[in-house]
């Protein structure tokens, strides 16, 4: 879209040229958009459909939002995170206790699979740090030059830490109301699940986690805000929940539970298990997510 007498030239709404040289062939567009329409139809349009670039943009604006916040501020979030979780493991051992007597392998797993979104759905729509968010999102602005390795370190390492407190927390407060909830033997299975795969399975189980929980958080930043946004974040973690795939933080929380409700489990699995999740998640989103997304879009979307 060209006024008549613009030729070839792009104006942006300042009436300076874009430099084209500098820019992508979307930046381009969002320059004349803005010139030949009205913002608040614009915004309207973007929020149906948003194009890769300006998805791009907006996950290296939320990675550097989140690099440079407060530590405190995100320790607490991180911490918050965790405890959440908790709720993705409660759900899952009542429901894993509920199914026991049904023959069917495949309809106990989609039993599971069923409510394992469902603490993830409250951890992400309530805005606090979870670690697979960040795989990916806090991994644009270092690609794009916008920040330092130095600080994606710092979040990393804060969120992580803050995520497994506040899991290692949530587990206790599961053990100590299951009076109530009546889940300890359900977290004794998972447990066991968690543990009897070698370090090869666990690790590629880990990274096809980590790599759906990264798309997950790119396809909320592409889609509008609510229901939508609800739906992306219940598909992913409904396909980690349906394949049995290990999720470092909400498996922390399982493996936590099971070692406070049974002498089966030691200390060392516990760490093995958090550790080698960890590292497959950080593959995971890092390399399938945050690698691939900005090499498409970013460098074969460069202007001539």
């Amino acid at each position: 879209m060209r006024s008549p007498d613009s030729g070839n030239a792009v104006i942006l709404p300042d009436g300076a040229p874009a430099a084209a040289d500098s820019s992508t062939p979307r930046t381009l567009e969002r320059a004349e958009e803005d010139h030949h329409f009205v913002p608040v139809i614009v915004k309207r349009n973007d929020q149906a459909l948003r194009h890769p670039d300006d998805v791009l943009e907006k996950a290296i604006e939320e990675g550097v939002e989140q690099l440079e916040r407060p530590l405190v501020s995100l320790a607490l979030s991180s911490i918050a995170a965790g405890l959440i979780l908790a709720f993705t493991a409660m759900a899952v051992a009542v429901v894993t206790l509920a199914v026991a007597d049904v023959e069917s392998a495949v309809a106990r797993r989609i039993a599971v699979a069923l409510v394992y979104p469902l603490g993830f759905v409250v951890c992400v729509m309530s805005g606090t740090q979870l670690f697979t968010e960040h795989t990916a999102t806090a991994v644009y602005p270092v690609l794009d030059g916008r920040s330092r390795v130095t600080r994606l370190l710092r979040l990393w390492g804060v969120v992580i830490v803050g995520n497994l407190i506040g899991g290692f927390a949530g587990a206790g407060l599961l053990t100590c109301a299951d009076d109530v909830v009546g889940a300890a033997s359900g977290y004794v299975e998972i447990g066991h699940h968690l543990v009897e795969f070698g370090a090869g399975t666990l690790l590629v189980s880990a990274i096809l986690a980590g790599w759906l929980m990264a798309q997950g958080a790119w396809l909320i930043l592409a889609t509008p805000p609510a229901t939508s946004q609800i739906v992306s974040i219940y598909i992913v973690t409904f396909l980690i929940g349906t394949g049995g795939l290990h999720h470092s933080i909400a498996g922390s929380v399982e493996m936590f539970a099971a070692w406070m409700n049974s002498d089966a489990f030691t200390i060392g699995e516990v760490a093995r298990f958090i550790g080698i999740a960890l590292a497959g998640n950080l593959v995971g989103g890092s390399l399938f997510v945050a690698l691939l997304n900005y090499g498409h879009i970013r460098k074969t979307q460069a202007a001539d």
